[in-house]
């Protein structure tokens, strides 16, 4: 790891000298470089950059009814492969922790790392009438707070629900902002509950989908996810048949689990820039997953499976530097390996926004969709289509929140099974 760190120390003292941050990244490149030689460390060096930035931390976000300080990042779009243009490089000091947190480095220290992904972010968009309800769930697995969106002509009228699992260095309200999920839900007339993680159980905000323990229906952030989901399906009355889980990066694996552990809850399940369910086991093999080597086969298979496949949408962008290409290609082909019945396929290619995409669709011969995979030309790790207020998105390209409902609500709702969901 300290031969690959000194090549990240290397890649960063060119963006210093390259970009519009070089000055703010220069400050840190002694900090960095302090890391490997532990006894040169110049108490002065990290005291200069503390007195000029903020120091306040994250705020907790469990007790408000809409987002003001969601946690942010820059995992979208870091161009620091060799060769990156200057001017394409979006946020290059917050890329440079990415890059650090993504090679498995330990976290960096909150006075240094916070300062980099503090930002003012705008307001959750609430209709009229509208509720955005803050709630907290408690089971033996632990505790975790969520969010609920309830469109003023949802509420007890059996309206389908959508969880959103938020990725890393995200919350609940960061990821409504950037998915813009609430104003489909508006549109749609869909509940929306967004689980959020916490900084006890991952200091980096990501859902801990690697572990075997939260790989399996009854244990884990698996088992909290599910009760979260019946607590909101129950209190305001949504239609059990039209359940649906979607989540970006480690929010995608961890709706891949979802949709796994507990077929009978899930109708559907959207995986944009994650991984497949069973990549990894833990956190050795969770980077070689991100990195594109093979996955595990289903290391911790589900005690219940619901026959055949549940219905599958996947948004991968063909440039995304976290999350190799190759595990929303590998989602897909599982997918459709497991369809039962008479389907058929086909494929369509487009632009939209600026960027090209291609889409398969498998469905069957009622035109329902059973399995769509879009692989969009550009994209990096970031949500498509998404709002520029968010973090983790990109503008340009297909609509993904709008592919995920669309082919959410394309499908026919399934019996209600829930009595033992979350067990």
């Amino acid at each position: 790891m300290r031969t690959s760190f000194r090549l990240l120390i290397g890649q960063a003292a060119k963006l210093a000298g390259a970009s519009g941050a070089g000055k703010r990244l220069k400050r840190l490149l002694p900090w960095m470089r302090s890391l490997l030689h532990p006894s040169r460390r110049k108490s002065g060096e990290l005291r200069r950059f503390e007195r000029q930035s903020p120091s306040a931390g994250p705020a907790d976000s469990s007790s408000r009814l809409a987002g003001s300080t969601p946690a942010g990042g820059a995992e979208a779009g870091i161009s620091a492969a060799k060769g990156a243009q200057a001017a394409q490089i979006k946020r290059p000091l917050a890329g440079v922790f990415d890059l650090l947190e993504l090679s498995g480095f330990p976290a960096l220290e909150p006075a240094v790392a916070w300062p980099a992904r503090q930002r003012k972010a705008p307001p959750v968009p609430i209709g009229k009438g509208a509720f955005y309800l803050s709630g907290t769930f408690s089971c033996k697995s632990g505790t975790r707070s969520y969010k609920a969106y309830i469109p003023g002509h949802a509420a007890g009228r059996n309206a389908p629900l959508l969880v959103m699992l938020h990725g890393c260095a995200q919350d609940p309200d960061d990821f409504a902002i950037g998915t813009g999920m609430n104003l489909l839900a508006e549109e749609y007339g869909f509940i929306v509950a967004y689980p959020g993680q916490s900084a006890s159980a991952n200091q980096k905000g990501c859902w801990n989908w690697f572990y075997a323990a939260n790989q399996m229906r009854g244990r884990g952030e698996p088992e909290i996810i599910a009760g979260i989901t019946l607590s909101v399906l129950e209190t305001f009355g949504a239609d059990p048949g039209r359940v649906f889980v979607a989540g970006l990066s480690a929010g995608g694996a961890m709706a891949a689990v979802m949709g796994a552990a507990y077929p009978e809850l899930y109708a559907a399940v959207g995986i944009h820039s994650g991984l497949a369910y069973g990549s990894a086991k833990d956190l050795a093999s969770a980077y070689a997953a991100m990195r594109g080597a093979p996955g595990l086969t289903q290391v911790n298979p589900p005690r219940k499976r619901a026959p055949g496949n549940i219905r599958t949408i996947v948004f991968h962008g063909t440039s995304d530097r976290a999350v190799h290409p190759s595990n929303g290609g590998r989602i897909f082909s599982e997918a459709r390996a497991a369809l039962t019945g008479a389907i058929r396929e086909k494929r369509h290619t487009g632009r939209l926004r600026g960027r090209s995409y291609a889409c398969t669709v498998i469905e069957d011969y009622d035109g329902v969709p059973l399995v769509e995979y879009w692989a969009v030309e550009g994209l990096g790790h970031a949500w498509s289509g998404g709002q520029a207020e968010g973090t983790h998105t990109d503008p340009r390209g297909p609509d993904a929140s709008r592919e995920f409902v669309r082919f959410f609500l394309a499908g026919k709702a399934q019996p209600p099974r829930l009595r033992r969901a979350a067990g």
